[in-house]
């Protein structure tokens, strides 16, 4: 059978080849002796993004390239200085004219460090690991938020969290953050007009259809197929493209919680490395590498073509009223129904597939993005890029305990290659659940391997995953499907701390878990 060309990648016309190599542009307080040169690139960025920013930042085509080379200096830089300074890091934003990185240090003598790599250093009193750590107490008791909270976020400008709520309820926000228990100084509640929404059920770019029905848009593609919003579909739902020609089938999804869905497709379909630029014509995927805060992003979809803005936040909560999403990177950028799903992209480089807004493309609003490195390191999936090569997304960071308010767990001696034998945990699961095991904790081991092996209820479909914890979030390592019931993995891992993940494709009933780690 031919292989035919992917035709529904509904997702943004924003992906920019890479800049040509330049030297740093002078920041506000830089010292001309210490300034450095950019990193080289070699392709010429693609018109129809320059054309995008131009529109919707207010920019000449120069200062967009100029623009784009600085943003991609900026994150390498970040990356470096989030290294060195440790737990002194108090996050990183672009100024708003996109020329000048500022990174927040909360040890004055770190100063020197930032300024040495062209960056201007901000003193601040809280670290992010600290700020994130607030944020998290706030997730913990998101299920007490009322409906005049409209989420919340880290704010790393501002060295705070902000809960955002309806005109009129900043009592309910103050209410909100008190009763979580979360230092009243490191909070601040400001009002906006804003309901957030799943953006689905309406044709976003090259559309796809669930079930004949729903209809959303193409992410990136991956190997076997491409990944999108979670409120789009459930596992075994099935797929059709733009032409309504069979595609394929979500074969794992999170939502609420998370806002992601992994859809397989079948061979009359070939995921390629590209997004679609609503001009006739596409732009290039050549990789993940995270966009810092203030940077600039594009978002596509069929309802409102290509739009553009900043990205205002990460880690932000947002309270949808199907249920609390967590970990989304909050923009300027407008969206409407039609567009859920879609791609970001930051230059050439993948971000994240629309989730949801606030807002619409007339008067502007607020939407929020689903990292995509979160959903390829989660589903262990590769990123299809446009010279054809496979790209892994980014490693996470090196093994830290996880927050102290997580109770770590030693795990039973299980014969994990025997679920009938002496099992570690059992449980309960459905299509469309996840459960976390042991007993939604985790354990530590010292480095060596793993094995498990779970025993799917009868005529159900699970995956069983050995997720590890990398700093900031669980990261999975390795990934099994049932087959005849059972699902086996083995793995060979470094020291610290884990967890496994027991996820439903079909069918329900109780499942058993046994597991060794040493």
């Amino acid at each position: 059978m031919d292989r035919r060309r992917m035709t529904a990648i509904a997702v943004l016309v924003a992906a920019a080849g890479t800049a040509a190599a330049v030297t740093l542009p002078s920041f506000a307080g830089e010292n001309p002796a210490t300034r450095r040169a950019a990193p080289a690139a070699s392709d010429a960025v693609a018109p129809e993004v320059l054309d995008a920013l131009s529109r919707d930042l207010s920019l000449t085509r120069d200062q967009a390239v100029r623009r784009l080379k600085t943003e991609r200096w900026a994150s390498g830089t970040v990356a470096k200085l989030r290294g060195e300074l440790g737990a002194d890091y108090g996050g990183s934003w672009l100024g708003a004219d996109g020329t000048t990185l500022n990174v927040a240090v909360a040890d004055p003598a770190q100063a020197a460090r930032v300024t040495a790599v062209g960056a201007v250093p901000k003193r601040v009193d809280r670290g992010v690991a600290e700020l994130d750590a607030v944020k998290t107490r706030l997730d913990a008791a998101g299920g007490e938020a009322t409906p005049d909270v409209a989420g919340w976020y880290v704010d790393v400008a501002a060295n705070s969290v902000v809960v955002v709520a309806q005109p009129g309820a900043e009592a309910a926000g103050r209410r909100f953050a008190q009763a979580s228990g979360v230092p009243a100084g490191a909070v601040r509640v400001r009002t906006a007009d804003e309901a957030p929404r799943p953006l689905f059920d309406v044709r976003g770019g090259d559309a796809y259809f669930i079930n004949d029905a729903g209809r959303c848009s193409v992410g990136f593609s991956v190997v076997g197929g491409f990944v999108t919003a979670g409120h789009c579909g459930r596992p075994g739902d099935r797929t059709a493209g733009a032409n309504r020609v069979a595609q394929g089938t979500f074969a794992a999804s999170s939502f609420p919680g998370d806002d992601w869905a992994v859809v397989e497709v079948n061979g009359q379909w070939t995921p390629q490395g590209v997004v679609n630029d609503f001009n006739g014509g596409t732009v290039p995927v050549n990789g993940s590498t995270e966009a810092p805060v203030g940077a600039s992003v594009c978002r596509s979809g069929s309802t409102t073509g290509t739009r553009c803005g900043v990205i205002q936040a990460k880690n932000a909560t947002v309270n949808y009223p199907e249920g609390t999403v967590t970990g989304l990177t909050r923009t300027n950028v407008c969206a409407e129904p039609g567009d859920s799903g879609g791609a970001w992209l930051s230059g050439d480089q993948a971000q994240g597939v629309t989730s949801g807004g606030s807002g619409d493309c007339t008067r502007g609003g607020v939407t929020f993005f689903q990292p995509v490195n979160e959903i390829l390191q989660r589903n262990n999936l590769t990123l299809v890029t446009a010279n054809g090569q496979p790209s892994a997304p980014p490693a996470g960071g090196g093994a830290t305990a996880p927050p102290a308010s997580t109770a770590p767990a030693t795990p039973p001696a299980g014969d994990a290659t025997d679920c009938t034998g002496q099992v570690g945990r059992t449980g309960r699961i459905a299509a469309g659940r996840a459960q976390v095991q042991p007993d939604g904790r985790f354990f530590r081991v010292s480095g060596g391997a793993q094995e498990a092996c779970v025993s799917a209820p009868e005529g159900a479909r699970v995956v069983l995953e050995l997720q590890r914890f990398t700093g900031s979030a669980f990261r999975t390592v390795a990934r099994a499907t049932s087959a005849d019931g059972l699902a086996r993995l083995t793995a060979d891992t470094p020291a610290g701390a884990y967890r496994y993940r027991v996820v439903g494709l079909a069918g329900a009933g109780e499942y058993t878990l046994a597991f060794s780690a040493r």
